[in-house]
């Protein structure tokens, strides 16, 4: 659902033209829609026992066990009596391998073993049974999961139990067994896996490692490509929403490990929903930007070291899109965010992760682009928070950041020619000069369309380019291949400037 809101603009194009414009651009924000889609990919994680030493953690055998040698232990475990719950972590530790997983699933009556332990009244036996299954899980053999179906019922189960050691290790199993076939993801359906993450996150909602846990089992789902429309229908139908909007705050002793996760949740659901207005009376979109404010606030004062930018990024993009969707337009482009320090926040951003996540202050640019559209509010406050001079020092960087930038301006421009006037007087026509030399074919059609407003809403404007030695510039366009920059530095030349 990345959307750019373009900058609207008069010329002598024609309509056919700029209908053949506006259908590439259509045609290249799917690709950019699409690309961000592919990019986020299911994953799995293991979750470490914490019961154990550093050195058991890394320990693994000099040799594959054989087969024999596994059977042995799940002969020990099935017949090991007030001794099974340590067979059982001797199993697991072998699991740490994953040669063995092959061989442990193939095993007559193995799986059948280890889901006995863990429906049984021995609650240390159920944790390492779980520990087990959760090795199982992360196995990179295809085929492995599924062996695992006969337990997940058992998982779901355990979703509300009382221990939360149990509940975590349930739900990152169940996240990592999710994307490994479609007949596991029928079946965890079925099994009404979202009700079951829906109760944990209201029985769990004081154990923030519980919740991350919630929060990655539920992102594996949302993101699925293969069952979109099912999940995201359950997961709207579930209560899930607000609970996931009022965790989106960092806890101070836990970190922002929950808020992430479930910020992210929250960004899948918005780019697969066709209309977001619960959403919004969820009060996501204020809840977004009040929490990126306070980002802004704390990154502005150094504070980049603990993985700020990994809540920052999904934030960006529920609010990006839901600015960007046809509810918020017909609400207002604000849509009941009206607080101006959200583009300090995004400026800051944009600045700071510059070259460290390059696409993450591009991301931030997006939004204040999203923001500014449209909005004479957004626009008069990115002139009077003195933001300008900072959008043109961005302008020298490439990889989309001074497309972006060049959008905002425009978007800025559009509100009149005292708008115009101000971006002027900032010393925009300058750094236009310069942007109009540049290869790049989107920064040059971007310059242009800027240059064109500001040049038709002010002779002071048109004054001072000409001054700048503008003319030769856009002349020197006239003559290169791109047709539609032509007919714009044409027209501007001989409609403003020619004039004077």
């Amino acid at each position: 659902m990345w959307r750019l809101k373009t900058v609207r603009h008069k010329s002598s194009v024609s309509l056919k033209d700029v209908e053949e414009l506006r259908e590439r651009r259509r045609e290249h924000e799917k690709v950019l829609r699409q690309a961000r889609r592919d990019r986020q990919l299911v994953s799995k994680r293991l979750l470490l026992n914490e019961e154990e030493q550093e050195g058991e953690l890394m320990q693994t055998n000099s040799a594959p066990l054989s087969q024999d040698q596994i059977r042995q232990m799940v002969h020990n475990v099935q017949h090991g009596g007030e001794e099974k719950a340590t067979h059982l972590a001797v199993l697991r530790k072998a699991l740490r391998d994953p040669q063995t997983h092959l061989i442990f699933t193939k095993l007559e009556n193995s799986m059948y073993v280890l889901v006995g332990q863990l429906s049984g009244h021995n609650a240390q036996c159920q944790l390492e049974a779980a520990r087990c299954l959760h090795e199982l899980s992360n196995s990179p053999h295809p085929g492995v999961g599924q062996s695992c179906l006969s337990a997940t019922p058992y998982l779901l189960t355990y979703l509300s139990s009382p221990s939360a050691k149990l509940t975590e290790l349930c739900l990152y199993t169940l996240g990592n067994l999710w994307p490994e076939n479609t007949i596991v993801k029928e079946k965890l359906l079925v099994q009404g896996i979202v009700p079951a993450l829906a109760n944990c996150i209201q029985v769990q909602r004081c154990n923030l490692a519980v919740i991350e846990a919630v929060g990655f089992t539920l992102s594996q789902l949302l993101q699925d490509k293969d069952t979109p429309d099912t999940v995201i229908l359950a997961v709207m139908n579930s209560g899930l929403l607000p609970h996931l909007i009022s965790l989106l705050a960092p806890d101070p002793a836990f970190g922002i490990g929950a808020a992430v996760e479930c910020a992210w949740c929250l960004h899948y659901i918005v780019s697969r929903t066709a209309d977001i207005s619960t959403l919004l009376t969820d009060g996501l979109l204020l809840q977004c930007s009040n929490l990126l404010i306070t980002l802004g606030g704390a990154v502005a004062k150094g504070c980049t070291d603990d993985g700020v930018e990994l809540l920052i990024w999904p934030l960006l993009r529920c609010m990006g899109n839901m600015l960007a969707s046809g509810v918020c337009e017909a609400a207002g482009c604000s849509a009941g965010v009206e607080d101006v320090r959200l583009l300090a926040a995004l400026c800051v951003f944009s600045q700071t992760y510059l070259t460290s996540h390059c696409a993450l202050s591009r991301e931030s640019l997006w939004v204040l682009n999203n923001l500014t559209a449209g909005s004479p509010v957004f626009g008069s406050a990115v002139l009077s928070l003195n933001i300008v001079p900072v959008l043109l020092q961005l302008l020298a960087f490439s990889n989309g950041i001074n497309t972006m930038v060049l959008r905002i301006l425009g978007n800025v421009a559009h509100n009149g020619p005292g708008y115009c006037v101000q971006l002027m007087r900032a010393g925009l026509l300058p750094v236009l000069c310069t942007t109009l030399k540049m290869a790049n074919l989107d920064t040059v059609t971007l310059s242009l369309e800027v240059l064109h407003l500001l040049t038709a809403s002010s002779p002071q404007a048109t004054e001072e380019f000409i001054r700048l030695d503008g003319i030769p510039l856009l002349e020197a366009i006239q003559y290169n291949n791109e047709e539609e920059q032509r007919l714009r530095a044409s027209y501007i030349i001989d409609h403003y400037l020619r004039a004077h």
